[in-house]
């Protein structure tokens, strides 16, 4: 007889936690559960945040007349610590020591395992978080950059290309890890990934490398960015802002909203069109680069991300990549469910779940 595990899942954003509870893979509850910015910008930093977000999700729970005694496991969202290895990982001390102190980038996903460990408390033994944005399985020859002060580093939207790439193998009717793949994630940051075998060799810094996005400037000019940061107009908050909170299609368009570019250039705005090209030319760079870094043996290309909902974009990006391989497509990004199913395989016996090392 088949198990029944019931999964609390947690994704913290800038202004609203998303929350959702499965049995199993299946959905039962979702919310998204809004921060004004009346009340999230009276804490100093994110981590001031902790208490504040764990007692929204408590009240969620409330709501469903749930216990905390009753869930089988927690799952939050994986921030930017150490690279890691594709996996499920445990939320014991040491994780959360690092979450707080070692994180490489200051980013709000990071309180995603501190909401599931502060919940679970003594209570749930089973606290996760899946496939982090800091998964790592890049090639030696990627992480040349250069110049050898710096390296590059794999920062992803790991946790939705990976729940996708086991998707696409369904669909090619393959295993995920007997397939080459070039997965591009397409939303507030681009990820575009080069998949052998199931392990993602190669992928652009979604935080300051490849393809602009919604509100981050991807790759810039470099003689045009050092003389930026040397002008004397701006301090280093202020270009980070503008680079990777303020730049892309919001500089361009004065919106972050996927659908509200979407009704612009369906209305004919000229300017929406040109960037809507731009950000088609530099999606399709990034790809066919990849595909190379594949050898040419690309079983497929897919796309996903909320951007991915673009029929027009879509509809660009397959005309220009297309002779490469076929290409899947897959809307948005189901992160909650993404951890539910990973929380599941370990639950279910089907992987062993991780712990640092």
């Amino acid at each position: 007889m088949k198990s029944s595990y019931l999964i609390l899942t947690i994704n913290p954003g800038s202004t609203s936690t998303k929350v959702g509870l499965y049995k199993n893979e299946e959905k039962i509850s979702e919310k998204n559960i809004s921060h004004p910015d009346s009340e999230i910008h009276k804490f100093e930093c994110i981590f001031d945040q902790l208490d504040y977000r764990t007692e929204m999700i408590k009240t969620f729970l409330n709501d469903h007349k749930v216990k905390i005694e009753e869930l089988s496991a927690i799952v939050g969202r994986g921030g930017p610590i150490r690279s890691l290895t594709s996996g499920t990982y445990i939320i014991d001390d040491k994780m959360v020591e690092e979450l707080k102190t070692k994180y490489t980038v200051l980013h709000v996903s990071i309180l995603g395992g501190l909401i599931a460990k502060n919940l679970a408390g003594s209570t749930v033994k089973n606290v996760f978080i899946v496939d982090p944005v800091c998964v790592d399985e890049m090639c030696d020859e990627a992480r040349v950059s250069g110049h050898p002060i710096i390296v590059r580093e794999s920062l992803s939207h790991a946790l939705n290309i990976k729940a996708v790439g086991r998707l696409a193998a369904k669909e090619l009717g393959k295993p995920y890890d007997k397939l080459n793949m070039v997965i591009a994630h397409l939303g507030s940051g681009v990820s575009v990934t080069a998949h052998d075998q199931g392990k993602m060799v190669d992928v652009n810094n979604a935080y300051d490398e490849g393809p602009f996005s919604i509100d981050r400037t991807g790759g810039l000019p470099l003689r045009a960015l050092i003389n930026l940061c040397f002008c004397g107009k701006y301090d280093k908050k202020q270009i980070q802002e503008m680079f990777m909170k303020k730049g892309g299609i919001i500089a361009y368009l004065n919106t972050n909203d996927g659908r509200v570019f979407e009704d612009m250039v369906t209305a004919g705005d000229k300017k929406a069109e040109m960037v809507m090209h731009g950000l088609c030319h530099q999606v399709c760079k990034e790809i066919g680069g990849m595909s190379t870094v594949l050898r040419g043996k690309v079983d497929a290309i897919v796309l996903t991300g909320g951007l991915a909902r673009f029929k027009k974009l879509v509809e660009l990006i397959k005309e220009r990549v297309s002779f490469i391989s076929k290409v899947l497509v897959f809307g948005g990004e189901d992160e909650l469910a993404s951890m539910a199913a990973g929380a599941y395989r370990v639950l279910s016996g089907q992987e062993k779940a991780k712990t640092l090392e």
